[in-house]
């Protein structure tokens, strides 16, 4: 089975920008724990990272026919403003679980408000990079 994990904007700069929120883990070692998960598990990932909206969503289309098991998402700023990505995450046929490092809960209320929630499986929050980690058992847990 492959797993898909997709990161949105700014997910890139993980370990400069705002640590104290985010963490210090850059976004290379986040997938590289994954994938290593990935492994134990049984499973195949593959993680794609991109601060456009419209690769973000090619790449949820392509997901479609290319075998892809379910999906891991973290949409960053997108989860609040994008209804296409939603749209997009909604055509699938797969688990698909949406993945915060923070607490989108406790932050600013404008961050509090998710496009994306209604449409996936499940939600993490919070646990840091552990939420991807969380996230990946979770969407396996369901694929069983």
């Amino acid at each position: 089975m492959t797993i898909l994990v997709l990161h949105g904007p700014n997910l890139n700069l993980l370990g400069q920008r705002e640590p104290e929120i985010y963490g210090r883990q850059t976004l290379a070692e986040i997938d590289r724990e994954i994938v290593q998960l990935g492994i134990e598990l049984g499973l195949s990932v593959e993680t794609f990272q991109s601060n456009h909206e419209g690769a973000l969503i090619d790449r949820l289309h392509l997901s479609i026919n290319d075998g892809t098991s379910g999906l891991l998402i973290n949409p960053a700023g997108l989860t609040h403003t994008s209804v296409a990505l939603r749209d997009a995450i909604a055509a699938l046929k797969v688990p698909v679980v949406e993945v915060h490092l923070s607490n989108i809960h406790g932050r600013e209320p404008f961050r509090q408000h998710s496009f994306i929630s209604p449409v996936a499986t499940g939600v993490i929050c919070g646990f840091g990079h552990h939420s991807y980690l969380l996230a990946l058992r979770a969407v396996l847990a369901r694929l069983n």
